[in-house]
């Protein structure tokens, strides 16, 4: 009894040894994914006072890493250097909201979208402005987030107007509130989610713009190094999955009254 006990001791020591072994293998087999955001972006994303980051780029983020079974850390970057943080290895996706375009392309690669909304052009709810037409805002500032798809439209499309560039949209918010530009363009969502708030009591939304699929591009997509092909199909049957299992729907809903993911 005495040596049945001890031989049947052994074995559990055993298969508890080889259980950890494998768990800790599985650990180390697991993807490990830096992904970069702005955090300066909501509803999309957005770092909060405590210091966590929240909003639909995020939760889509975590849940895609979920479904791919990756360990996943994300890293805030500003926007205009975020393009050049991934090429320098910083992290190994963006994930912020990125519009897929062909002038992008040429530096990164892109997954699929995984949504897709237009841009707006907002303006004080005194304002005289009438028409968001490069005849209706000439003359007038406009502003908007520098290096975005959003500035290149104003650029291209609203060439009578001046355009004024910020480095998140927290500038022109407060300068379009105050009264020192006309106008500003940005994504409808992240337009309406502002003007929601009591900050955004100053301003209505003027009108929502046509896409141009040059300038503003397939939808937002995730970004990843040129070459690395097996992360970019990973991270594309994660949202493909995700967008079968109903796991997007969840978020979507979480964050807006339509789906997002557009047409």
């Amino acid at each position: 009894m005495r040596y049945s006990m001890r031989l049947s001791t052994t074995i559990l020591a055993a298969a508890t040894t080889l259980a950890l072994s494998v768990g800790a293998a599985q650990a180390q087999d697991a993807m490990q994914i830096k992904i970069g955001t702005e955090g300066a972006y909501p509803p999309f994303n957005n770092l909060e006072a405590d210091g966590s980051l929240v909003g639909f780029d995020i939760d889509i983020a975590k849940a895609l890493c979920e479904e791919m079974g990756a360990e996943c850390e994300f890293v805030t970057q500003d926007w205009d250097g975020i393009i050049p943080a991934l090429v320098a290895g910083k992290f190994d996706a963006i994930i912020a909201s990125m519009s897929i375009t062909e002038e992008r392309k040429q530096t990164v690669d892109f997954t699929e979208k995984y949504y897709n909304t237009p841009p707006a052009i907002a303006v004080p709810k005194d304002s005289d402005i009438t028409a968001a037409t490069d005849e209706g805002l000439a003359g007038r500032t406009i502003g908007a987030q520098s290096a975005t798809t959003h500035s290149n439209y104003a650029e291209e499309k609203l060439s009578s107007a001046d355009l004024r560039l910020y480095p998140t949209p927290d500038e022109y918010k407060l300068d379009i509130a105050s009264g020192r530009i006309d106008a500003v363009i940005d994504d409808v969502v992240v337009l309406s989610e502002w003007l929601a708030t009591d900050e955004g009591q100053c301003c209505k939304i003027l009108d929502t713009l046509t896409p141009d699929p040059v300038i503003n591009g397939e939808g937002a997509g995730i970004a990843i190094r040129k070459g690395e092909d097996e992360l970019r199909e990973a991270f594309n049957a994660a949202i493909q999955a995700i967008r079968a299992n109903g796991v997007y729907e969840q978020i979507n809903n979480k964050y807006f009254e339509f789906d997002v993911y557009g047409g």
